[in-house]
């Protein structure tokens, strides 16, 4: 995610531009069914990461009301344990090195999921898909990110280096939020998500934009894209993606080196 913020232009080059495309190239081919992953940080996102993921999510419910012989769908969820990315095996590694484990903020929490349960609700999400869909997973309670280092280090055979016991074995540093990190995620925009014949798949109610009223705005956006005006980037998102909110100044390396140059 801070890989995005500091990258925007590519960011939503690859989650909007190539699902768009890769969505024209299911319709051309008359694929049955398209399946989008996306994620908890579309939901009121403070990041271009969930503002592109959500704008994703726009463009396949936009092609999906012009009655395509393709079924698209959107399946949301939020962290998979173990995957690239995942906290897990970062904290594993900290550790292992002897520490120090390093945490954004002492009460930043995530949902979480194992790889093989995710992957089956993904299958089982999409097969249910009419078109146009966004499905969310049940995942559970969030989880406290330091409670979850804690409990790392101690199924480690080691205890927590801290004031209380300066004796200890590893150290838990807090660093800070970085660009457009939430300390919690949401899954759902609105408040009335439907149940579906799966106990823990749901479907959310959520506005969409037409796709005769997207399509232009699109072209606008690959405009923008093409000339790195990240300010432009931002406010075209804002204006597509109800709820994005920036959290932070722009962080672009290209573009802020670009302003130092003029």
């Amino acid at each position: 995610m801070p890989l995005v913020e500091h990258n925007p232009v590519e960011g939503v080059e690859n989650n909007v531009i190539g699902t768009l495309h890769a969505a024209q190239a299911a319709m051309e081919a008359a694929v049955a069914d398209f399946v989008l992953i996306s994620t908890d940080k579309a939901v009121r996102p403070t990041n271009v990461m969930g503002a592109s993921k959500r704008l994703a999510e726009l463009v396949l419910q936009g092609l999906a009301s012009c009655n395509s012989a393709t079924c698209f769908s959107m399946v949301r969820f939020g962290n998979v344990l173990g995957s690239s990315g995942s906290v897990v095996p970062r904290f594993r590694e900290q550790i292992r090195q002897g520490g120090p484990i390093t945490l954004t903020h002492p009460d930043i929490t995530r949902y979480f999921m194992t790889i093989p349960e995710a992957a089956q609700l993904v299958i089982q999400a999409g097969a249910m898909g009419q078109g146009g869909d966004v499905f969310v997973l049940d995942m559970g309670e969030p989880v406290r990110i330091l409670d979850l280092a804690q409990r790392m280090v101690e199924l480690s055979g080691l205890m927590i280096k801290d004031d209380l016991n300066p004796e200890g074995d590893i150290e838990i540093q807090i660093t800070g939020l970085r660009p457009g990190e939430k300390l919690f995620e949401e899954l759902l925009i609105g408040d009335d998500p439907q149940a579906t014949v799966h106990p823990r798949i749901l479907k959310a109610q959520e506005d969409f934009i037409p796709w005769q009223q997207l399509q232009p705005r699109l072209e606008e956006l690959k405009n923008i894209l093409q000339t790195n005006e990240v300010p432009a980037l931002r406010a075209l998102l804002q204006d597509l993606v109800k709820g994005y909110s920036p959290s932070e100044k722009i962080v672009d390396w290209v573009y802020l080196q670009d302003q130092e140059l003029v």
